[in-house]
């Protein structure tokens, strides 16, 4: 339960710093607390554990002729998703095209990549 808990506030962190870093460049928030965050978050968790097995799966050919760019892709529709998903129930954010969900992506898998190194130790009990 508490690498759950500690792996959700890092995605909410993650979250938080792509859309405060994008805010108004691309990426348009609904709602700017806390909770929503953890929400949006939560929505993250969930599609990224449900679609991206299936989309690495199917875009493997890609992901090999590309030299492992095209997770980048697959991560910039899943970052798009959430965002969608996520406006559908009040807590996510608005994309307004395919960079600014490619940098949001990108800054999503920098900063949780960084948490999670920062709180291996923690993850791995």
């Amino acid at each position: 339960m508490k690498k759950f808990l500690l792996r959700l506030l890092i995605n909410a962190i993650a979250l938080y710093a792509a859309i405060a870093l994008l805010n108004g460049r691309g990426i348009t928030p609904q709602s700017e607390n806390w909770i929503s965050l953890l929400w949006l978050a939560l929505i993250f968790g969930i599609v990224n554990a449900i679609l991206r097995p299936i989309l690495v799966v199917v875009g493997c050919p890609i992901i090999i002729l590309t030299l492992g760019l095209g997770s980048l892709l697959i991560n910039t529709l899943l970052f798009y998703l959430a965002g969608v998903i996520g406006s559908n129930f009040g807590v996510g954010f608005t994309v307004s095209g395919f960079w600014p969900a490619f940098f949001g992506a990108l800054i999503v898998s920098v900063v949780s990549f960084i948490l999670s190194m920062l709180l291996k130790d923690e993850l791995r009990r």
